[in-house]
């Protein structure tokens, strides 16, 4: 009997702390929410979480910015009653900074008195095209004002692009050019990209089709006086910093030897008509593959395959196979057309011989079968 009378007392006390305990909770929360109505700022723009922390900023800003002062208080139920007792809010409106940047050299650059010539060594084509390209990405890369800051003009982020691309000057630099923060020029150059891949790629890269390859074909031609060519080939190297996988089939042993340290890169695959803008690419396979196995990769390759290039013929250097479509020079220079007819004959009675020399040797191993 004594011990249950004690459980009893016991369970008694237990009810009694947990009630009282819930009260104070309650009023924690009755403090709390009475701070959050009468003291906290009301914003006009909807708040969003931020690493567990309100945040008044609304929408994808193009700055770097920082913060005077954090969020306090909410952080428990005993902060509010001792920020009550003490008559300090438990919320401070966070407060924004954004790095003051000089932008006078876009200023100067981008006013219509600025000279023409000078505007085409700054970023490599005159003002018509950087106009167009502006009008034609400016639905894509075009951003809405907010509360806190003016959006970045569209003019001004594909300079950002176009600099970047025509000049390869470290992000560090172009910030300090434009008056942007570092990763604001990073990202506005990736977003610039996407934008010219999916919008300008398809209207201005693809192959002739009939009337046009007859057409370069007459332009090569009078150039030339080689009939039937549409389009010149070129393989180029793009630079890059050592990837993390498959280091040595990047390596460029070429560029390695030119320059004295050790580069890596990819290849570019280029096809260009008789006024020089592409009309087909190739882009991404490892430095150190010969030009003939990015030949066979591409889908240039696969397009003769299909028989699209009959009749065609694409010049290239000495690196690229010959083959019934691509032309590729004499590997001996300054031949004179009877040593070019004999140097034929040559190969002719060359592939003869050794066309009878492989009949020869399997005829001899299908006797010692």
């Amino acid at each position: 009997m004594p011990k249950t009378a004690n459980r009893r007392r016991k369970r008694g006390a237990d009810e009694e702390d947990a009630a009282d305990g819930s009260a104070n909770k309650r009023s924690a929360t009755s403090v709390l929410t009475s701070l959050d109505v009468s003291d906290a700022p009301r914003l006009e723009l909807p708040l969003f979480q931020l690493n567990g922390r309100h945040s008044d900023r609304h929408g994808q800003g193009d700055e770097e910015e920082g913060e005077e002062e954090e969020v306090t208080g909410g952080g428990g139920g005993s902060s509010a009653p001792a920020a009550a007792a003490s008559g300090q809010s438990p919320h401070q409106q966070r407060r924004l900074w954004v790095k003051d940047r000089s932008r006078a050299w876009w200023e100067q650059c981008s006013s219509a008195d600025y000279p023409e010539a000078d505007f085409r060594a700054a970023f490599r084509m005159g003002r018509a095209t950087f106009a167009m390209l502006c009008d034609a990405l400016g639905a894509a890369v075009a951003k809405e004002d907010t509360a806190l800051r003016a959006a970045i003009p569209v003019r001004q982020r594909v300079a950002v692009c176009v600099w970047r691309l025509a000049t390869g000057e470290p992000l560090r630099l172009v910030s300090k050019r434009f008056g942007l923060g570092i990763s604001t020029c990073h990202k506005l150059v990736l977003e610039v990209c996407a934008a010219i891949r999916n919008l300008l790629m398809p209207r201005f890269l693809r192959w002739p089709d009939a009337a046009a390859a007859d057409g370069f074909k007459a332009r090569f031609q009078a150039d030339s006086g080689i009939p039937g060519v549409v389009g010149a080939i070129y393989t180029t190297h793009i630079p890059i910093i050592a990837p993390k996988v498959s280091v040595a089939a990047y390596f460029n042993r070429r560029h390695t030897e030119r320059n004295h340290k050790t580069s890596y890169s990819i290849t570019l695959q280029g096809v260009v008509g008789p006024d020089g803008a592409f009309t087909d690419v190739c882009i991404g396979w490892p430095g150190s593959m010969p030009d003939d196995q990015v030949l066979d990769r591409s889908a240039l390759q696969q397009r003769a395959a299909a028989g699209m290039m009959a009749g065609s013929w694409v010049v290239g250097g000495a690196s690229y196979p010959l083959t019934d479509w691509v032309l590729a020079p004499y590997a001996q220079p300054n031949l004179t057309v009877g040593d070019s007819v004999s140097f034929s004959e040559w190969g002719k009675d060359t592939w003869k011989s050794r066309d009878k020399k492989k009949k020869r040797s399997a005829n001899l191993g299908s006797h010692r079968l």
